[in-house]
């Protein structure tokens, strides 16, 4: 079983900037894809960005150029950079990573506000 422990949402103004993390313990089989997702006040949970173990990135088409998703292997952790901050990026943001044995876990999830 992966515990995954996310940090560093908050309020921001527009334009602002924000730092989330995911740091994933607990388990015995090594973590392989790790990635976020969001999910707005009304709305389906969707995808943001992805980052495998060899360091490839995705990211949604909303999110390109302004949030960097990055990796610590050694800490088993994920950051989520977000610059230039816009109102339609309010939400709830869910950490998620896959194991070698491709089991899925998801963090609880950390609420990111933008104001205008």
């Amino acid at each position: 079983q992966v515990q995954l422990m996310e940090s560093g949402g908050g309020l921001v103004q527009a334009g602002g900037s924000l730092r989330l993390s995911c740091a994933a313990s607990g388990s015995r089989f090594s973590i392989n894809t790790m990635g976020w997702y969001r999910q707005a006040l009304g709305k389906q949970r969707e995808w943001v960005a992805t980052i495998t173990k060899t360091g490839t990135l995705l990211y949604a088409n909303s999110v390109k150029g302004r949030f960097t998703i990055s990796r610590d292997n050694a800490k088993n952790t994920v950051y989520l950079q977000m610059n230039t901050l816009k109102t339609e990026d309010t939400a709830v943001y869910y950490c998620t990573v896959l194991d070698n044995a491709n089991r899925q876990y998801w963090g609880q999830g950390t609420q990111v506000t933008v104001s205008s």
